[in-house]
């Protein structure tokens, strides 16, 4: 039998799986003045790209949980990486089409890094040190986000935008490498025949997963919740390096550093939250990343060109505490919340939820741009939606 990797090593590996998934989210986003500037399109764009790469991730991510089940977590979390690094890469064409399939196709990529993730974090984690180590897991995020805001910006600069492009889609691969020597261990209670054979077991029992929310009104409150957050979240990491550069006049490697600084607070905001909430329970530290989400998009909707830059800063760093800091103490309650033997299935469905909010959010955000020449009204859109989730998680059932 193989040796099955330690906790740490788990962590870490999974860190980095989501370090790389990001690339699917923000490469093009971050480079799209970049890109703009070459191909005509819009900046404001950026929120079809984010909208696509959530439609890509509602084909897999419900089918995690049979599809670990029948070949390993971590197998499937290597497929997914290799998938997303091809499909980062195709965007290099910097043809409309182009870029809208690997959007999509990162997405499909990326739709089973979450709940695969935590199906093999909870069979490892202690349930009084479940937040931390989820949240832990999580941080890596914010992490992919500050690495894609940095790296991209600053590899197009020495070598144009596809060279950033480039860099981006190679960190999948390597994480994709390194996850084989733990493969064994980890993936040696798969069971090739589990849920019968054929798309039409896997899809029936991905069913089952998204049914969970329709069974357990807490896990359906936790899911409205990370839907009104959600928006908050990936809104201001799509639209914060563009709405700076067209709407301030900074440069784009200036504004790719902001948003990276944003996300070095939702990497300490993960893990200060994830450690109220071992302590006093998930309820006021999620509520508390609603309302501090909906201070920071109101200081952006009011943002100007005469705003001093270290006011824009603040706005970024409150917002990345916050709208980004919530989401691994929302993958352990959930997991608190699951069923026995289906913390990946609840995941899958909350995640199922929130990825149809992204179908719609990003597109309704860059509407927003095209119909008032400004990006206010879709910070104003963000405030309302994390107000939304704040209230979906204080007026839940309590234990």
């Amino acid at each position: 039998m193989p040796a099955v990797a330690s906790l740490p090593v788990l962590m870490l590996a999974l860190l980095a799986v989501h370090l790389a998934g990001m690339g699917a989210f923000l490469t093009v986003p971050v480079l799209a003045p970049a890109i703009a500037a070459e191909t005509g399109l819009p900046a404001s764009l950026a929120g079809f790209h984010t909208a696509l790469v959530y439609a890509g991730t509602l084909t897999t991510g419900p089918l995690t949980a049979p599809l670990v089940r029948r070949h390993g977590a971590v197998r499937v979390l290597q497929a997914g990486l290799v998938l997303m690094g091809c499909a980062i890469a195709l965007a290099m064409v910097g043809e409309a089409w182009a870029l809208a399939l690997s959007a999509i196709l990162a997405g499909i990529g990326h739709g089973p890094v979450t709940p695969g993730g935590s199906h093999l974090l909870a069979a490892h984690t202690p349930a009084r040190r479940r937040a931390l180590v989820f949240s832990f897991k999580q941080a890596g995020v914010p992490g992919g986000a500050m690495v894609v805001a940095a790296l991209a910006p600053a590899v197009a600069l020495l070598g144009g935008w596809r060279a950033g492009v480039l860099a981006i889609a190679a960190i999948a691969f390597l994480v994709a490498m390194a996850l084989e020597p733990i493969r064994a261990g980890l993936d040696a209670g798969r069971d090739p025949q589990a849920g019968g054979t054929g798309f039409g077991a896997i899809g029936k029992e991905a069913a089952a997963s998204i049914g969970l929310l329709r069974l357990d009104a807490r896990l359906r409150r936790l899911a409205v919740m990370s839907c009104g957050y959600g928006i908050a979240q990936f809104c201001f990491l799509t639209f914060f390096v563009a709405f700076q550069v067209t709407m301030l006049g900074v440069l784009l490697a200036e504004a790719g550093l902001a948003l990276a600084l944003a996300q070095v607070a939702g990497v300490f905001g993960r893990i200060a939250w994830a450690l109220a909430a071992d302590r006093i329970g998930a309820r006021l530290p999620l509520l508390g990343c609603g309302l501090g989400a909906a201070v920071g998009a109101l200081l952006l909707a009011a943002a100007g060109p005469s705003w001093p830059q270290a006011v824009i800063l603040l706005a970024a760093v409150v917002t990345g505490a916050t709208a980004v800091g919530w989401n691994g103490v929302m993958l352990a309650e959930a997991a608190r919340l699951a069923p026995p033997g289906q913390v990946g299935g609840a995941t899958s469905a909350v995640s199922f939820a929130f990825g149809l909010t992204m179908l719609v959010a990003p597109p309704a955000f860059t509407g927003l741009v095209a119909l008032t020449g400004g990006y206010a009204a879709g910070f104003l859109l963000c405030l309302a939606a994390a107000l939304v989730g704040a209230w979906a998680i204080w007026a839940s059932p309590r234990r």
